[in-house]
């Protein structure tokens, strides 16, 4: 990948801190998993991380919940990205790519301000790569294909940081780690640990409890009504 392909010099100030923590950023303190990929069959693939903001909620972060009928990650949250393809030079283009056929943004008014050390996924075999940037010209965003894509949504950082939306969560195979109750949806797994690194890393957290893990599925009823109440 070519440096040009990143800006940090272009990251506004509220971003600098975090742009700065990812070039040193420890691959082991942001994966869940702490595996390290086999030397043969993982797929490449790539994630947008985009940091927008507005007057009324400060910095916010683009997420999607992913269609229910997916192969991999099915009904989970997730930051827009995929698997690399041929065309692409890139983890850069794979982000952008993906993000514009996932929800519609123009990748012309996003600018990549750094990257992130690539991360190993086991369930699903993939060698993510974060791509860190910055939404200068935000557009209206919504899924394009609701096969793909069930939901996409804009979520402030500071409700992403609020303690009292923040909790550990239980998978029925015994897995616990980080998890978010936002926008009615639980982001958990490979994004919610993602997130967690990224408010460590960028001046974000908050203290919060890590207390009694909740169980998935329960947090997930939970996470739906309360969304539909609010």
């Amino acid at each position: 990948m070519a440096p040009a392909q990143v800006h940090p010099e272009r990251a506004p100030d509220w971003l600098v801190p975090l742009v700065r923590a990812a070039g040193s950023a420890d691959p082991v303190e942001l994966s869940q998993h702490n595996i390290a990929a086999p030397a043969t069959g993982s797929r490449r693939a790539a994630v947008l991380v985009l940091f927008g903001t507005t007057a009324q909620a400060g910095p916010d972060l683009l997420l999607q919940e992913r269609a229910g009928g997916l192969r991999d990650h099915a009904g989970q949250v997730s930051f827009p990205g995929g698997g690399w393809e041929a065309t692409d030079t890139g983890p850069v283009d794979t982000a952008l790519r993906e993000a514009a056929e996932e929800t519609g943004l123009d990748p012309a008014g996003v600018v990549p301000v750094a990257l992130l050390p690539e991360l190993y996924i086991p369930p699903s075999g993939f060698r993510v790569t974060p791509v860190l940037a910055h939404w200068r010209d935000p557009v209206a965003v919504a899924p394009v294909d609701p096969a793909e894509t069930a939901m996409v949504v804009r979520v402030p950082v500071a409700e992403l940081a609020d303690p009292g939306n923040r909790f550990l969560v239980r998978h029925p195979s015994g897995w616990v780690g980080p998890a978010f109750e936002v926008a009615g949806m639980v982001v958990w797994g490979f994004t919610g640990g993602l997130v967690d690194a990224v408010l460590r890393m960028g001046g974000w957290e908050r203290r919060w409890s890590t207390a009694r893990p909740r169980d998935l599925d329960r947090a997930w009823v939970v996470a739906r009504r309360r969304g539909a109440g609010a």
